[in-house]
């Protein structure tokens, strides 16, 4: 089953194109890494898929619901976890996801937060205020109050950012345990997380979308040792 479909994304900020009419299709459980130099567009993808922002022309179906018609329903189906973690700093963890499930309206809030909290193992920080937790800790919150609704597509950007490698490593424990379970689209920087967490791996180009595929078979098309010399050949056109 095709979770996400896109046909000729467009966007074009006055004189510029910033996407440049982009195909791709996404299944259901799967996680798609979006990986570009910065300016390459994929952020201008990500806020259009996510409904920040209106394409300029084409297509999105998420779930066979239309961007354009179905926006509201979209939305109800989709959460974001952004590179600046989405947390009150002044707020408690425990009162950070009870906000969120209020916001959310979610049914059962309890049932729901006690899930996330043995999920993320957030006891120990559980009654300490967000802006004391270390960046790992607000990081992991972060990525829990992104699953207080149940989404069916969650995006996550950098989500691992300035973390150190314990850090790092813990969240990629967590990512791995969502996958197959929601469709997820990860951006990040870091060539090793998309090797090692994603089914298929998309890199943009100057606002299009030039190589699909899994890492090994990038490596292999681009006759390179590694995946971050793949990336490179590929984000350069060889030039490199």
């Amino acid at each position: 089953m095709i979770a996400i479909e896109i046909k000729k994304l467009t966007k074009n900020f006055k004189d510029k194109i910033a996407v440049n009419g982009i195909d791709l299709s996404i299944k259901q459980g799967e996680l798609f890494a979006l990986l570009g130099t910065n300016g390459a567009g994929k952020t201008t993808t990500i806020k259009m898929l996510s409904g920040l922002i209106l394409p300029t022309f084409g297509s999105i179906v998420i779930e066979n619901m239309d961007m354009k018609k179905d926006m509201l329903k979209i939305k109800e189906i989709l959460n974001v976890s952004p590179q600046d973690t989405a947390i009150a700093p002044n707020l408690t963890v425990k009162e950070n996801l009870e906000f969120m499930a209020g916001v959310y309206q979610i049914n059962n809030k309890d049932k729901k937060i006690d899930e996330l909290i043995k999920q993320f193992k957030l006891d120990e920080v559980l009654n300490k205020r967000a802006k004391t937790l270390s960046g790992g800790w607000q990081r992991k919150v972060s990525i829990a109050i992104s699953l207080i609704n149940d989404p069916k597509i969650l995006f996550l950007d950098e989500p691992t950012l300035g973390l150190d490698v314990i850090a790092r490593k813990e969240l990629w424990k967590i990512i791995e345990g969502l996958k197959g379970k929601i469709t997820i689209i990860l951006t990040t920087h870091y060539m090793e997380e998309a090797e090692n967490l994603s089914d298929r791996i998309g890199i943009m180009v100057k606002g299009n979308l030039v190589e699909v595929g899994t890492s090994k078979e990038l490596i292999k098309k681009t006759k390179t040792k590694n995946f971050e010399d793949a990336f490179i050949s590929i984000a350069t056109g060889g030039k490199l």
